[in-house]
């Protein structure tokens, strides 16, 4: 049995995590949040311990280091707001564990250089929850890529609609500056899959770009991608709306549906199941996802003389 510790225990992604954790049969000893509103944990591990400063988490940590009677953290998982992973990963590695980190991994590329120096230095690993890699359906789609004629590219369309209260653009999550911004926050693991499934990225332009959607072009070695995000209710199709749903996601390749929305929410514990198992993905799995949404979060628009999602129609005209 593993020690886990977790940071960010009060954000939305953590409960998959202490699910995880248990659900391999290992033990979550200590948590952190600076926000206290954690009752969950008692669904889990109701004996872990629990710091609202990170000051006294860190003490918690260094102590049982030090005491070198077995229960020191072999693994630390983050799921603390985007701008701070690469802080709290950091720091993982340095106070001797192991790394599980929630997606984005890091905003810039250039923050992964950093953090394989400090592998070096530790000893110790970064994993990160790329779930889609895992999902049958993927997996699956992947297979018949590679079956495929290398002479077409797939056409594929994504379009992804997780509707959003009023609060979103209150929190952190809508401070480009600490998410990344809408393509970097929802759809980053959209564009690794992306890459996992369709090869190298090619080409990579935005269409529209505001704080609660986007929309762009990428072009990859088997494919050629329109994508649409958004967290605007008022983006979902007035059918779908209606029947009283708030989240529409929908991937075609060329013409045909790609269902994986079963099984979605298991694929933290296959991922852990995976990491334990010395099969995780670690930081450079990570690179070409961190550079498609560091460009589009920084790109000019480019005007829509080509390929374009069929969703911006109405936002542009």
């Amino acid at each position: 049995m593993k020690n886990f510790a977790l940071i960010g225990a009060a954000g939305y992604i953590a409960p998959r995590h202490m699910k995880a954790i248990r659900d391999t049969g290992n033990n979550l000893v200590a948590a952190m949040d600076t926000n206290d509103s954690v009752g969950i944990i008692d669904s889990h591990f109701p004996e872990a311990n629990f710091f609202t400063e990170f000051e006294r988490f860190d003490r918690h940590v260094d102590k049982i280091r030090r005491a070198k009677n077995g229960s020191q953290i072999d693994y630390m998982s983050i799921c603390s707001p985007n701008y701070l992973h690469d802080s709290h990963m950091r720091y993982a590695l340095r106070a001797g564990s192991d790394a599980i980190c929630e997606k984005p991994l890091v905003l810039n590329p250039w923050n992964i250089d950093g953090l394989i120096d400090i592998e070096k230095d530790t000893g110790h690993k970064v994993n990160t929850i790329l779930q889609l890699r895992l999902h049958p359906a993927i997996i699956a789609l992947k297979e018949k890529v590679a079956k495929s004629p290398k002479d077409k590219k797939f056409e594929v369309d994504l379009t992804y609609i997780t509707s959003r209260g009023h609060w979103y653009l209150q929190s952190w999550k809508g401070d480009e500056k600490k998410s990344g911004g809408i393509a970097t926050n929802i759809g980053v693991h959209f564009y690794d899959m992306l890459h996992f499934v369709f090869g190298a990225l090619q080409e990579n332009k935005v269409h529209y770009n505001a704080p609660t959607k986007a929309a762009g072009y990428l072009e990859y070695e088997n494919a050629r991608v329109r994508w649409f995000l958004s967290v605007d209710v008022n983006d979902i199709p007035a059918d779908v709306r209606a029947a009283g749903q708030r989240t529409y996601r929908a991937i075609t390749a060329n013409g045909e549906s790609i269902e994986f929305s079963d099984g979605f929410t298991d694929l933290h514990t296959i991922s852990y199941k995976e990491i334990l198992a010395g099969k995780g993905f670690g930081l450079e799995e990570n690179r070409v996802a961190i550079e498609t949404v560091s460009h589009i979060r920084s790109a000019s628009l480019s005007p829509l003389t080509g390929d374009h999602h069929p969703f911006i129609n109405a936002l542009v005209k």
